[in-house]
């Protein structure tokens, strides 16, 4: 199967303080079809950024002012811009420093001097998988879930809109995800949590959870952020799709799986009459079978 992304074009940021590397890459680059940005240090990078988002970054690890490895740091704590690849260039070729570059969210590591054949040749990779990862990411978005990815230091690498809207709703900046909810992260992911354990957040004024969905690899850990202070799955599925209030509840706990039995003990009722509700319910919503009605609780909870 052919893939339709073009990798060779984009914008590339290049950051060193070598005249002679920059006018190489930028030649290179160019003739490959790529618009390229310059910047000499990590300060003035993240100036450019802030203007304009390149598709890729060529870093130099070793610079004045700024080095690379603290410029990508400060780039990858921006979930706006945690999915930019970034590919270390330097002479460094100990093993520490390629950690370190990995470590703070680097996704390649070339030593100098760099070949652009080579380089060129990686960054298509980078930017493919860059590319695939936003068409995911996209299609999560679509979906109107609440969904977060984390690091094992809970740094949050990307966030879908309806995240970053919850998060603005209770005033709860960049700053405090840095500082706060980024320990509080660690800390419950460090005692390994099984798929579908909750946390509740701390040290905010907002009554948040986390879920964790699933541990994609070990740089990437999906999360569900749920607001405790929001109406109800009943009182959502209610207002949606115009049944009673214990129709609703009823429907709900269909949707999460639960059996007629399972359902009357959580609502104090009789299976019998759990049975009883199911009847109204699929007629209301014109489905003839539990499965049906199920699939469609699932998606007005998850806003399809």
């Amino acid at each position: 199967m052919t893939s339709n992304i073009n990798t060779n074009t984009g914008i590339v940021l290049v950051v060193d303080d070598s005249p002679d590397t920059l006018g190489l890459l930028n030649e290179a680059l160019e003739k490959e079809g790529f618009s390229v940005l310059v910047a000499l240090e990590g300060k003035q990078a993240l100036t450019i950024i802030d203007k304009i988002t390149p598709d890729i970054i060529l870093l130099d690890a070793i610079m004045p002012n700024m080095d690379g490895f603290e410029t990508c740091q400060r780039i990858k704590q921006n979930p706006n811009l945690s999915n930019i690849p970034v590919i270390f260039m330097t002479g460094l070729s100990d093993t520490d420093s390629i950690v370190k570059g990995l470590e703070v969210g680097g996704v390649d590591y070339l030593t100098k001097p760099i070949k652009p054949t080579e380089l060129i040749a990686r960054m298509k990779v980078h930017l493919r998988n860059a590319h695939l990862s936003h068409s995911a990411q996209y299609a999560l978005d679509t979906t109107g879930q609440q969904l977060l990815a984390v690091n094992p230091l809970g740094g949050i690498r990307w966030a879908t809109p309806l995240t970053q809207e919850l998060l603005d709703k209770y005033q709860l900046t960049q700053d405090w995800c840095q500082q706060k909810l980024a320990g509080q992260l660690q800390h419950w992911l460090s005692h390994k949590p099984p798929a579908g354990g909750h946390y509740e957040l701390q040290e905010t004024s907002a009554k948040l959870k986390v879920k964790l969905i699933d541990i994609k690899n070990d740089n990437e850990i999906l999360l569900r952020l749920i607001d405790l202070n929001g109406p109800s799955g009943a009182e959502i599925l209610r207002q949606a799709l115009d049944i009673t209030e214990r129709e609703s509840d009823v429907l709900f706990w269909i949707g999460q799986g639960k059996t007629n039995k399972e359902i009357g003990e959580i609502l104090s009722m009789s299976p019998r009459t759990v049975n009883k509700h199911l009847e109204p319910i699929f007629k209301k919503l014109n489905v003839e079978n539990r499965t049906a009605a199920a699939a469609i609780a699932i998606h007005t909870l998850a806003g399809i």
